[in-house]
């Protein structure tokens, strides 16, 4: 099965961790329902394109932001750092799919590869496409997505021949499309997403312990006002408001996932003191730990065993991008 709901597990690097597909068809589609659970910011080494289904969306992909409304979409490059959230609107939804470019590529040899392909992941301006209807072709663009994603939602006799050329459609018109080559993205911009990387991994292996600015900054041999550019820049926010947001996000997964108590969750996640943990989390959650993990439970009483599992990833996946744009 293709289609899947969105769970957007990363790394130590924010690199996701996700198997989009399988090696004989690697592909995967999602339905992202960002209402109450935004695509926290990572990477990945695949192509992604997405289509908002419900509402508007609120797309970021390294410097850049884009509010998508509906029956819009995106093109995110291989190895850009992206999240996605509600532009603050009651339902929110997107279609997307994640693909590994050798899927319409083929091989290193291959004239798909060199001539379409290699191009296209190695074009420095088209690091993000918005299909925002301000060109002719981006409505092409969007229903070749959707026609993708259909495909693996409904999985017909060679729903793969069909996602694939829906995909190669794309990959053509994004090919024939990109901007003046003799524009690369600045030097200063590599830079600021590099450094950013750097500093991701640091505080996700460094999270349970005490943090400071200086130490975030030292990761990535930058001074702390060059730390604070770059978090407001990418992220937008600062490094400490990241650290709280992350803390509060692996609690929601212990919350959901285990029977520590919530004083104990608190501790193992770098919050020292029990009430200030309490106050943060129901500021970023809307509600205090405890109550928090009786949703989760009673939410998973009414579902399935193996869609309660799936209920729980979702309701921990970090939601800190919703709160700065």
């Amino acid at each position: 099965m293709a289609l899947m709901l969105c769970d957007a597990k990363t790394d130590d690097c924010g690199r996701e961790l996700a198997q989009h597909g399988c090696a004989q068809f690697p592909v995967a589609c999602y339905h992202d329902d960002l209402t109450g659970t935004p695509v926290p910011w990572h990477w990945h080494t695949e192509l992604e394109v997405l289509v908002v289904s419900e509402g508007t969306a609120v797309v970021a992909a390294g410097t850049q932001r884009f509010i998508l409304r509906q029956g819009e979409g995106a093109f995110v490059n291989s190895g850009v750092l992206h999240a996605a959230w509600s532009h603050g609107q009651p339902v929110c939804r997107l279609h997307s799919a994640v693909f590994h470019p050798r899927l319409v590529g083929g091989g290193p040899d291959s004239i798909f590869w060199t001539g379409y392909l290699q191009p296209l992941i190695e074009a420095q301006r088209q690091e993000c496409v918005c299909f925002d209807g301000s060109e002719l072709w981006h409505r092409e663009a969007v229903q070749a997505v959707e026609a993708a994603w259909i495909s693996c939602a409904q999985e017909p006799p060679g729903y793969e021949f069909w996602t694939r050329d829906a995909l190669s459609r794309l990959v053509f018109l994004l090919s024939s499309h990109q901007p003046d080559t003799r524009m690369p993205r600045s030097g200063k911009a590599l830079r600021e997403e590099g450094r950013v990387k750097l500093m991701l991994e640091y505080i996700r292996s460094h999270y349970t312990s005490e943090l400071s600015t200086a130490a975030i900054a030292h990761s990535a041999m930058v001074s702390e006002s060059e730390c604070l550019r770059c978090f407001r820049s990418i992220i937008g926010q600062t490094p400490i408001q990241y650290v709280i947001q992350y803390r509060v996000q692996k609690a929601a997964e212990l919350l959901s996932a285990s029977e520590l108590s919530v004083s104990e969750i608190g501790a193992r996640c770098g919050f020292q003191d029990a009430s200030y943990f309490s106050k943060t989390f129901r500021t970023l959650k809307g509600c205090a730990p405890s109550e928090y993990r009786k949703k989760i439970a009673e939410r998973a009483g009414r579902l399935l065993p193996q869609e309660a599992a799936q209920a729980a990833d979702r309701e921990g996946t970090w939601g800190g991008a919703a709160k700065h744009s």
